[in-house]
């Protein structure tokens, strides 16, 4: 399902999303780690790659794809990711989800949300 509204929120990083039934706004940092291109899903299952460190990225423009997706350009130079409706309206949906999935396999793999910051991993 198309939005009826789209918003992009430089100021916040963010991208507003109004739907007839409801209104969301997703980080740039989040819609950056789930990017929807090869390079960060990979060609096939099991290719995918952990994103980390996105988390001052922001979204530099919004282009329609067709009438089918929007294209974000974020600040880090991304910008070959489609976001389908569908996706979109998914990433709405399972955002609590989705986002705490990813916390936890940043801490998995020793990686962090800043650039700047070290993660440190003490083993007993």
């Amino acid at each position: 399902m198309k939005p009826s509204r789209i918003r992009l929120n430089r100021g916040e990083n963010s991208l507003q999303l109004v739907y007839p039934d409801r209104e969301y706004t997703l980080p740039a940092e989040y819609l950056r780690v789930y990017s929807p291109s090869a390079e960060v899903r990979g060609h096939g299952p099991g290719e995918g790659v952990l994103v980390h460190g996105k988390i001052h990225v922001g979204i530099d423009n919004v282009e329609a794809a067709g009438r089918y997706a929007l294209k974000l350009v974020f600040s880090d130079g991304h910008d070959s990711g489609i976001y389908t409706w569908d996706y979109l309206r998914e990433l709405c949906e399972k955002h609590e989800e989705l986002w705490r999935d990813y916390l936890e396999r940043l801490q998995a793999a020793g990686k962090g949300r800043d650039p700047d910051e070290s993660v440190v991993k003490f083993i007993p």
